[in-house]
């Protein structure tokens, strides 16, 4: 580990030694906006010099562009990199055409196509995307403890999973990591995945740390994400939008009082949790500009005090507009937490 920001490191489920903080390569593919090939392999680089080791991706980003860049990077730093993917999202992010698929002949299909787009010999960490509810959580796991025994990955992760679901899972095979959408502004997975997760030894890899983007403080107009997927997000929107800066000012107002960054005190928050609720945490937000890797990786070291965090808990409860838009019930865990009682 080289550079002047090494994150140290965090244990996750059955013995995956990760970087503190992770990168979410989802944004070099140019949903948040135009992207340039040369600035995310620079970004991607300078995030393995700080000591930022685990690199996010999944076969539907970019339609396995974002794969294919760090693959690019991985030809050369391969010993450097905990690269975790994933599969079970079928369609397109920005025509949202999405749908999943779990059956254990596309889970080997998936893995093969993803081994070739990064270049590599084996996955370190390779999650289910969403579940596709047809098919039973057990049999689409023993498809990929079968990829697991055969030397294609060395870690098993569940995205999106309920607390029942999490559980038959690690009846089958150890699990890793459950990779869900975590923040000061999402908040539901704390009443029954988060506990699940702690009470199985599981670790935890919030996505969308930062709302999207949202909660970094640098957005004052909904214009801002005119030509990327989020415009037509509800809390990116009208009047929610509007009523959501109240939250990020309210951030911010501690972040000024720390002298740091919106993002650092949002960030911070998720690892205060993290510890509170007895569960290794990595985030792994996601950016094109490597000083913005520094100031991600830097939440780690900040700690909240009491009052601050006092503050912090309660702006869940007014946020305006659903964490997701999807029209599928089935498409994030709170619904089939809400469903089945779990």
């Amino acid at each position: 580990m080289t550079g002047t920001h090494p994150t140290g490191t965090v244990v996750l489920g059955d013995g995956l030694v990760v970087s503190r903080s992770g990168f979410g390569a989802m944004a070099l593919t140019g949903v948040y906006g135009s992207s340039d090939d040369a600035q995310n392999l620079a970004t991607l680089h300078h995030a393995l010099d700080i000591g930022v080791t685990f690199i996010d991706t999944a076969d539907v980003y970019g339609a396995g562009d974002s794969e294919r860049t760090v693959g690019a990077v991985a030809r050369t730093r391969r010993e450097e990199m905990t690269i975790a993917t994933k599969f079970g999202i079928t369609g397109s992010i920005a025509e949202k055409t999405l749908g999943s698929r779990n059956d254990p002949a596309y889970a080997a299909q998936a893995c093969e196509a993803s081994l070739a787009r990064l270049g590599v010999d084996v996955i370190d960490l390779y999650y289910l995307h969403r579940r596709e509810v047809g098919v039973p959580i057990e049999e689409v796991i023993g498809a990929m403890a079968a990829l697991v025994d055969a030397g294609k990955v060395r870690h098993l992760g569940l995205s999106e999973v309920t607390a029942h679901e999490l559980r038959a899972a690690c009846a089958v095979h150890p699990i890793a990591a459950v990779q869900s959408e975590w923040s000061v502004w999402s908040r539901d997975v704390e009443r029954a995945v988060v506990p699940a997760a702690a009470e199985l030894g599981v670790g935890f890899v919030p996505y969308s740390p930062l709302g999207r983007g949202f909660l970094t403080g640098t957005f004052a107009d909904p214009a801002a994400f005119a030509g990327d997927w989020r415009a037509g997000l509800t809390r990116f929107s009208g009047d929610a939008f509007d009523a959501n800066l109240a939250i990020v000012a309210a951030i911010g107002g501690i972040a000024a009082d720390r002298g740091v960054t919106t993002a650092q005190i949002a960030l911070a928050w998720l690892y205060a949790a993290g510890r509170q609720h007895c569960l290794p945490i990595v985030p792994i937000p996601g950016t094109r500009r490597a000083e913005r890797i520094d100031e991600n990786a830097a939440a780690a070291d900040i700690v909240l005090t009491v009052e601050e965090l006092a503050v912090l808990d309660g702006l869940s409860a007014e946020v305006v507009g659903p964490r997701s838009d999807s029209d599928d019930p089935n498409w994030t865990s709170d619904s089939r937490e809400r469903a089945v009682g779990d």
